[in-house]
């Protein structure tokens, strides 16, 4: 008779025996693998999305096979993808009479060829022309969008498309577009070709890390170009205006503005250069190993190129593994670029305490921070100093003011801003206010100047605080202004100040002398509305003289644009005065037209920079 210690161990060897023959089975019936990942977006139920292939061409019949058999074979997933094919016939009046009928001949070759094309996926239209309208025309005129939902990717005939291109497309549309969490304005659309021009001169070279699949950048592409609605209507708007007063798109220090002088409006970039520039937009790319793009230009003989160069580039094919057609960045991880290829930080808004550290931490890598008051300053002359800080590559600035939809602007264009009635509002509740909280528009100015110093100098940064009625003539201007004898330097006249980076400085600004700041301008202000606590640095300067702080003074180092005197005629000299000044409510357009005498001024009338100026980072 078994023990119950046998009955217990007797099946256990049994399961040990059989366990050869379970692996077995196992291997022979393995489990269904999981369903394999969605490799495209599918459409959005509430969405009326339409995509139109806008592909232009004239007299190169073999290109153009090339072009449509790629477009053809590219996976549309049952989606309605029309086609719109514009021909250009050629100009008789320019044709010798021995040349017309074998010109006549390439154009039927090119009609009998089009009119045989099957195209499956979606409207086949041919639109062509009686004569020879050129670039510039064929892209301006192939689209006026009916909707917000119509979408046109535009394609040259020279171009050969990689079939995974409508996919790729399609989801960067529901993703960057369709996504309102994911969405911008800022955004135009997408190049399809692999990024290689730098438009703006002396401008940095196109390098990304391997990692780095899409980023996003003003140049548009024209080899493979998806545009969205609202920003193309807005530029064919901006066109007429500018074509209807003979304004012409000249950008100064970019190659394309060499090219449209010497070829005019035979190409049509220029105007979209500029208004791309005057608007901040940016357009998304692609970045793939071993020179791969969705797009390829074959750079085939005709307006750009002389003789055939050949393709710029390898096709991405259905094998690539690094192509992502479903999980994309989010918009705010991408990398954006301008003209010069100089990498954009949009967005950059302090509007708390704890925001400070990482947005100072984003600029020009100095010891020295340049807070700009834009109280009461008008738009054109702040982007008149813009610009300037621009060509002289000042980056290590930010912009201090109330909130608007013009600084909201400059923020979304790369421009650090502290959105001063926030930060006021988040000291006020962390009750750093000693003082009664007010609403009067100066108390929040001089608390949120004086509470800026105190982080800046937390920091480490020296801070320089002015109105944006200062223009630095160099690079080093402000440095050249140190005196390391003096911790507070002061131009009453030009409404300057600067506190340097000390233990000293730190030891005086402090909480206290924050809140004495403010209680000097409330108590004036309940006075005389014109005396001295409406100036932040008369009232600084005040208090540190009665704490009997030796000052600095600045005047004997400007050029002065106001009055009649020695320093408002022809004697100025760059070589000399180091910034030049005005006062800050002196009037606008009395500032622009002595700028303009000095050419000194350096905005368009729509209010962005006449000029892209490069430098090397």
């Amino acid at each position: 008779m078994a023990t119950p210690a046998k009955k217990k161990v007797f099946p256990f060897l049994i399961f040990i025996l059989l366990l050869p023959t379970i692996f077995i089975v196992i291997s022979l019936y393995p489990p269904p693998p999981p369903p394999p990942p969605p490799t495209y977006f599918p459409l959005p139920s509430n969405s009326n999305f339409t995509l139109t292939i806008k592909l232009l061409t004239f007299n190169r019949l073999s290109a153009l096979s090339r072009c449509l058999h790629s477009l053809s074979a590219a996976r549309y997933d049952h989606d309605t993808v029309h086609l719109h094919i514009y021909l250009d016939h050629f100009n008789v009046s320019s044709i010798g009479s021995s040349k017309i009928d074998e010109k006549r001949r390439v154009s039927m070759e090119i009609l009998d060829f089009l009119d045989g094309f099957k195209w499956d996926h979606g409207q086949k239209m041919v639109h062509y022309r009686t004569g020879n309208v050129g670039l510039q025309a064929q892209w301006l005129e192939a689209w006026w969008p009916t909707s917000d939902d119509e979408f046109a990717f535009v394609v040259e005939d020279d171009l050969q498309l990689s079939p995974l291109y409508y996919r790729f497309l399609k989801g960067l549309i529901m993703n960057y577009y369709y996504n309102e969490s994911n969405f911008s304005p800022m955004v135009y659309g997408a190049s399809l070709q692999r990024p290689r021009f730098v438009p703006g001169k002396h401008g940095n070279k196109i390098q990304l890390d391997i990692d780095t699949h899409l980023f996003l950048y003003q140049l548009v592409g024209t080899w493979g170009q998806l545009l969205f609605p609202k920003p193309w209507k807005e530029f064919r708007l901006w066109y007429d205006d500018h074509k209807a007063k003979n304004i012409r798109p000249i950008l100064d220090g970019m190659v394309t503005t060499g090219w449209y002088k010497k070829m005019g409006d035979k190409i049509w970039t220029p105007w979209f250069i500029k208004f791309i520039h005057s608007r901040g937009y940016f357009n998304i790319y692609t970045n793939f190993l071993g020179e791969r793009a969705l797009s390829v230009s074959h750079r085939d003989a005709g307006v750009n190129y002389g003789k055939t160069v050949g393709p710029d580039s390898n096709l991405v094919d259905e094998t690539s593994t690094d192509l992502n057609l479903v999980n994309l960045p989010l918009l705010n991880h991408l990398k954006w670029y301008d003209y010069c290829f100089k990498e954009v930080l949009p967005n950059r808004i302090i509007k708390s305490s704890n925001e400070f550290g990482l947005i100072v931490q984003s600029l020009q890598h100095l010891d020295t921070i340049l807070l700009v008051s834009v109280y009461g300053a008008s738009e054109s002359i702040l982007m008149n100093l813009l610009c300037h800080f621009q060509k002289l590559n000042i980056f290590n600035y930010i912009l201090l003011g109330p909130k608007s939809d013009f600084i909201v602007d400059l923020a979304r264009r790369g421009h650090p801003v502290i959105d001063a009635d926030q930060l006021f509002e988040h000291i006020g509740h962390q009750k750093l206010l000693k003082t009664k909280k007010s609403s009067v528009e100066l108390t929040r100015e001089f608390m949120v100047k004086a509470f800026a110093i105190k982080k800046c100098l937390e920091l480490g940064y020296t801070t320089w605080i002015f109105h944006a009625n200062i223009i630095p003539l160099a690079n080093d201007s402000f440095a050249n202004f140190v005196d390391p004898s003096k911790d507070f330097l002061v131009s009453e006249t030009s409404k300057l100040l600067s506190v340097r980076s000390s233990p000293s400085s730190k030891k005086i600004w402090v909480d206290d002398f924050v809140y004495k700041i403010v209680a000097i301008a409330e108590s004036s202000r309940s006075k005389d509305s014109s005396s001295i606590g409406e100036n932040f640095v008369s009232t600084v300067k005040q208090l540190l003289q009665q704490m009997s702080i030796k000052l600095g003074l600045l005047d004997d180092a400007h050029f002065l644009l106001n009055g009649d005197d020695i320093h408002g005629n022809q004697t100025f000299s760059r070589n000399m005065e180091k910034v030049v000044s005005w006062p800050p409510k002196m009037n606008s357009d009395m500032i622009k037209k002595r700028l303009v005498n000095f050419d000194m001024w350096a905005v368009d009338d729509e209010l962005s920079c006449s000029a892209v100026v490069c430098h090397k980072s």
